[in-house]
């Protein structure tokens, strides 16, 4: 995949990553593409220097994305963590090594910004999810919670 290109995702790359967002028995219960509060999210995540959303684009193509959060902590004396949300490929390139190149590009990324820990969550409904992010050496070290409200 030497065409594949890993960059900051603009306001015209949107619409295809809600649709790699919807592109999946997950998303696609809890997405909705062409909802407006899309466009609200992303300015929200362009205004905020510690958040980066990135897309993997190969011939003018987005086949990937996944968004980091660089989060401050004074925990661990005063360490960075590097948090990696919302990863997806698209249907017709999973299994080919894009997501292995996204994790490596996030994790270099997190590296370059002074993180000392790369964090993710991982839906228990995903068990390919939980053994690819082992083979890239992450532990299951600690059990995640949520609240919807």
């Amino acid at each position: 995949m030497p065409a594949l290109t890993i960059r900051r995702a603009t306001s015209a790359d949107l619409a295809a990553i809600v649709g790699l967002l919807a592109d999946d028995a997950l998303g696609s219960t809890r997405e909705e593409p062409g909802n407006p509060c899309y466009a609200e999210a992303f300015a929200a995540i362009e205004r905020d220097p510690n958040q980066f959303l990135a897309v993997a684009e190969d011939g003018g193509e987005i086949v990937g994305c996944l968004q980091l959060s660089f989060i401050p902590g004074l925990s661990r004396r005063g360490l960075w963590r590097g948090q990696i949300e919302s990863v997806r490929v698209a249907s017709a390139r999973r299994g080919g090594g894009l997501g292995r190149r996204l994790f490596e590009w996030a994790i270099a990324e997190c590296r370059r910004r002074g993180c000392g820990l790369v964090q993710l969550t991982t839906d228990k409904a995903r068990p390919d999810a939980l053994r690819f992010y082992e083979s890239l050496g992450f532990t299951a070290s600690h059990e995640g919670m949520k609240l919807a409200l």
